[in-house]
């Protein structure tokens, strides 16, 4: 099995939502783990209610540094937003990596029901894009 770990900034909800599609849809192929540069205090509480309405339970992520992964093997590291990418590491083992730019539903504004409708959006976007890309790469 192939291990990845995906980078954003806050660790809340662009890489805690890949890394539980990853999980979800790719067990078996690729397993993953996520980590932000600055890492929030939580995940967000709707990027986890958006990923429960496509079955895939996030609640129990918690936001972590990107120096506690540094040393263990991947096989691909993928940033998902430009500050995790110019920001990323020095893994000291040899890695691919793989940049794909999401906004951060973060970020959003409005009603609960248009933020929701940005993380929907953001969500649908890592599942059409980053995962295509996995299942190419094995």
């Amino acid at each position: 099995m192939k291990r990845v770990l995906v980078l954003c900034t806050g660790n809340s909800c662009r890489s805690q939502i890949a890394e539980g599609f990853i999980n979800h849809l790719l067990a078996g192929r690729w397993e993953a783990r996520s980590a932000g540069t600055k890492p929030a205090e939580r995940v967000n509480p709707l990027a986890v209610r958006v990923m429960a309405e496509v079955g895939v339970d996030i609640g129990h992520g918690r936001p972590g540094h990107v120096d506690a992964y540094v040393r263990e093997p991947w096989d691909l590291v993928v940033t998902v937003c430009d500050s995790a990418r110019e920001s990323c590491p020095w893994f000291p083992r040899p890695v691919e990596h793989l940049h794909v730019n999401f906004d951060d539903p973060a970020g959003a504004t409005g009603s609960e029901a248009d933020r929701l409708s940005v993380f929907r959006r953001v969500r649908d976007e890592i599942r059409s894009r980053l995962l295509p890309e996995l299942e190419a790469r094995g």
